[in-house]
């Protein structure tokens, strides 16, 4: 079971977050909505619970602020939040002036945090960028059609472009890629072939300029 815990918590604090958050003045906020989605399709037994006080509200209070309690149950592991009833500047709101709508807005951020405690978005609540382990996804390379293909084995030709860059940077069909290599192998073998005929007139060269010599010397 302890085994189970730390794979949840695991898993759930390695998902990049940063996508689903808003800023409201110096705080971050994750979409409730959102992460009890992710959370629901890793995990769907995942419970929440709404406590209530003794007269069966959804809040507490001292007579002078509220708070809500919200728990989340995953994996038979509840961790709760308890969080202030707040305006929109995060102060508390005295208790004649909370409506039920600053409530329901509590119960929502406080589920989100109760998520957070089993590793969703905890993150973002310690100040960080990304979460540990994380790790983001390869780029998604662009395709060639034809005339671009055509165009970067020109370059190749041409000396400014090279065989490896342009499989890093594009996504090459199987044709596209026996295209190219047979464009490069033809390539190289014109190459050498020219090498070898360049070495032929230098040779030829050299021998005629020696006769050329022993002819001017008789």
């Amino acid at each position: 079971m302890a085994q189970k815990k730390k794979e949840t918590f695991d898993t759930l604090s390695s998902i990049n977050v940063n996508d689903k958050t808003e800023k409201k003045g110096n705080l971050t906020y994750l979409s409730w909505a959102w992460a009890w989605a992710e959370v629901k399709k890793l995990y769907p037994t995942v419970q929440r619970k709404v406590y209530e006080n003794e007269n069966g509200c959804n809040y507490f209070t001292d007579g002078k602020s509220c708070w809500v309690k919200v728990g989340v149950t995953i994996q038979d592991l509840e961790h709760i939040d308890y969080l202030p009833v707040m305006d929109f500047r995060n102060k508390s709101i005295l208790l004649e002036n909370v409506t039920s709508m600053d409530i329901n807005k509590a119960i929502q951020r406080s589920t989100t945090k109760a998520l957070a405690l089993h590793g969703l978005g905890l993150y973002i609540y310690a100040g960080e960028d990304l979460p540990e382990g994380y790790e983001p996804p390869a780029p998604v390379k662009p395709k060639l059609d034809t005339q671009r293909l055509n165009g970067a084995l020109e370059s190749i030709k041409n000396g400014n472009y090279t065989y490896d860059k342009l499989v890093d940077t594009f996504t090459l069909t199987p044709s596209q890629v026996k295209k190219a290599k047979k464009f490069i192998e033809d390539l190289m073998e014109q190459e050498q072939m020219d090498k070898e005929a360049s070495y032929k007139e230098s040779l030829e060269y050299v021998l005629d300029t020696k006769t050329y010599l022993t002819e001017d010397e008789n």
